[in-house]
């Protein structure tokens, strides 16, 4: 969303203009956005003055962050601040920033600050610290130690980005990230009744059909259509819930608008609605007309956003979808953004849900990698954008596709082909059916548009057909539409596949749905160079997964078949095994190979319990993440970057506190099993002193 008016003049001095953003253990520079800020009105503003003010032209608000934006005159910026400030009615004004070499992406504060504190600072200094930079103490972080959200009161002199900046150097403090607004981008590429016509889910070929290009449903629908019992949380920009699709006793339950803060989260009046396109394909109810979704007999949880992804909007969502007993969760939006990783906040709530949802087994959660033809996490070297608003090596990032309790859905075609669009990368989980398409990043902003470079080669493949708002409104004047695509479609058919599977099998816990996903896949292969990037990812490496399409395109059938097979439980635990390694090894720094420290266990015998202990000095723990590889190559994140400054790390993961570890029942505990560490930022080095493993097993036979 990059505009001319922001352009950097000649001569200004780039250090006046440029400010650090701490965020998941990451730095990134932001510039200021020359001629624009946003203010907070306090409730005794009258609304009908913002158009009316001298400081600026007010443009829009931005909707559950309680800001208004401002344009100004060149060179007014911080004249028309200091207007606003001076205003008893004014409670925040602020600078809007861009990330450095990211175009398109405006970065709104607001007067939130996340502040991680060292374990040994007690409430009497936090209070100390908090009155200091002028903050309000508001709520504790659930999952993060000695973590609190506080408030930047009026009497601050300086905005939170530059407060973060200063608590980043007190002893006393881990981490501190401000909570920044950024625009939700969905991800998608639609142009324009039923069953017959949703090619993706089962068909027998035809013009443009791959052999096996669909999911193989029917096989699936023989032994569980879904359940009322599980539920299906689509989270996305709206949902038309008079659509005859989403009828039917218990169908619907626990609706929530995040962004009108009601529970009825259907479309505006001039809303394309983009989630009722992306429900219909998860869990369109069979009902003799219409389509049918891949999971129809599942519940349905319908969660309007914001259309921003500020920390309390992603925590509202996923806190939302635990309190209300999801059981998946749909995601088919990321940011708007070429290189955004997650905060603290935001990695913290995906974690609760994917650990501590159902129970305790963990919510599904499923997201879309994206429609740029870009690495999820990697670098480009990019030409040919109009203006050069992105030119030689770009590093992309969606923290949201990478978050390690995520399964990252790709795209395959009707042909089982890569999608012309669609993102890829060593993060990918699995890929779905969708349609075919060019590259689809642009941006947007007071008139101007910036695509992507296009390509020029033929692209074939059929649309997605599914639901669409009823009448005139959406994408299609009818009830559906034929055109839907983007990993946006891709994604509710990997979670109306986890719908089926945990319909089969309710015990199963959210990682092994995630292996189960993986271990089941059709292994399609295109040999074929990327027609916009020429580059080749479609075959499989050695442990069975593909830059482009993950570990393979997902089988209904398979998946269920193997759910059904998981039913036995494991019991009588009965002997004990332990493991040590107290060789100290060096972590390379700020490589993504890391290090690892292996375990022999000779004992033959069934998982029933683990727990894992380690001990780490490093200059910078948020730099690491810590992995356990079992005998079968399964890894699991034991630790993720959450540890900001810290320097020594001796902790015990068991399946009680890290229920991730709950994948690894019942698989034999006999073999060779590994720790790795991975630093990924440079400069801060630090060492694996030792680390212990404890396996609970039965004896087999």
């Amino acid at each position: 969303m990059s505009d001319s008016l922001d352009s950097q003049p000649t001569g200004l001095p780039a250090s006046n203009l440029e400010v650090t953003l701490q965020r998941g253990g990451e730095e990134l520079i932001l510039e200021k956005a020359l001629y624009r800020f946003t203010i907070r009105p306090s409730a005794d503003f009258p609304r009908e003055q913002l158009s009316q003010v001298a400081w600026g032209v007010w443009q829009r608000s931005i909707p559950n962050a309680n800001l208004e934006l401002f344009t100004v005159e060149p060179g007014q910026l911080e004249t028309a601040m200091s207007q606003a400030r001076a205003k008893e009615t004014v409670d925040f004004a602020s600078h809007v920033y861009k990330f450095r070499d990211n175009p398109g992406t405006y970065v709104y504060l607001s007067d939130q600050i996340t502040i991680q504190f060292a374990t040994w600072v007690d409430a009497a200094k936090i209070n100390v610290i908090a009155t200091t930079f002028h903050l309000i103490q508001d709520q504790a972080v659930f999952g993060i130690p000695n973590t609190f959200v506080f408030l930047v009161s009026k009497q601050a002199t300086e905005n939170p980005i530059k407060i973060t900046n200063q608590l980043q150097r007190l002893p006393e403090v881990l981490a501190a990230e401000p909570n920044i607004f950024i625009q939700q981008e969905p991800h998608y590429k639609p142009s324009d009744s039923l069953y017959s016509q949703q090619w993706y889910l089962n068909h027998n070929g035809g013009n443009q059909l791959g052999v096996g290009s669909h999911i193989a449903v029917e096989q699936a629908w023989d032994i569980t259509r879904g359940i009322r019992s599980v539920v299906v949380a689509v989270v996305d920009d709206s949902f038309d819930l008079n659509h005859p699709d989403f009828q039917g006793m218990g169908k619907v339950v626990a609706p929530r608008d995040l962004k009108e803060n009601d529970f009825l989260p259907l479309p505006g009046e001039k809303e394309t609605s983009h989630g009722t396109a992306c429900a219909g394909i998860a869990i369109a109810e069979e009902n003799g007309a219409g389509i049918v979704g891949v999971a129809p007999g599942c519940a349905f949880m319908p969660i309007r956003t914001t259309g921003f992804l500020d920390d309390q909007a992603i925590e509202d969502i996923f806190n939302w979808a635990i309190n209300q007993g999801a059981h998946v969760i749909s995601c088919s939006w990321g940011a708007s953004a070429v290189y955004f990783p997650l905060s603290l906040r935001q990695k913290a709530a995906i974690t609760r849900a994917a650990t501590m949802g159902r129970n305790g087994k963990g919510c599904v959660i499923v997201f879309a990698a994206g429609n740029a033809n870009r690495p999820i996490d990697g670098s480009v070297n990019e030409q040919n954008w109009p203006k050069n608003i992105l030119q030689g090596k770009t590093a992309w990032l969606s923290g949201f596709a990478i978050h390690p309790d995520v399964i990252a859905v790709s795209a395959s075609t009707s042909l089982n082909k890569k999608a012309a669009y669609s993102n890829w990368g060593a993060n990918v989980s699995v890929c779905a059916p969708s349609n075919n398409a060019p590259p689809g990043m642009w941006f947007q902003e007071m008139g101007f548009l910036y695509t992507q470079p296009t390509i020029t080669t033929s692209i074939s493949g059929l649309g997605i057909f599914t639901t669409d708002q009823l009448g005139a409104a959406g994408y299609d004047p009818s009830n559906f539409t034929k055109n839907f695509g983007g990993t946006s479609s891709a994604t509710p058919v990997v979670a109306g596949v986890a719908g089926l599977i945990l319909s089969a099998n309710p015990d199963l816990t959210a990682q092994q749905v995630n292996r189960i996903l993986q271990e089941t896949t059709d292994k399609i292969v295109d040999p074929e160079p990327d027609p916009q990037l020429g580059l080749r990812g479609g075959s499989y490496d050695s442990n069975g997964h593909c830059l482009w399409f993950g570990y393979g395109k997902v089988n209904a059938a398979k998946a269920v078949r193997a759910a059904q097979q998981l039913l036995t439980v494991v019991s009588g635990l009965s002997k004990e095994v332990q493991g040590e390694n107290k060789a100290q090894v060096t972590i390379p720094d700020n490589d993504k190979r890391g290090v690892k420290s292996a375990i022999a266990l000779n004992e033959s015998g069934t998982i029933a319990d683990i727990q894992v202990t380690v001990n780490i000095t490093h200059d910078f723990l948020g730099d690491l993440e810590v992995y356990l590889i079992a005998p079968n190559n399964q890894q699991v994140l034991l630790q993720s970057r959450i540890l900001g400054r810290r320097t020594q790390l001796q902790n015990t993961y068991t399946v009680r506190s890290h229920p991730v570890l709950k994948q690894l029942l019942s698989f034999p505990a006999k073999g060779l099993w590994q720790l790795q560490v991975i630093d990924y930022s440079p400069q801060d080095i630090g060492k694996l002193n030792s680390w212990e493993l404890v396996i609970g097993y039965t004896k087999n036979g």
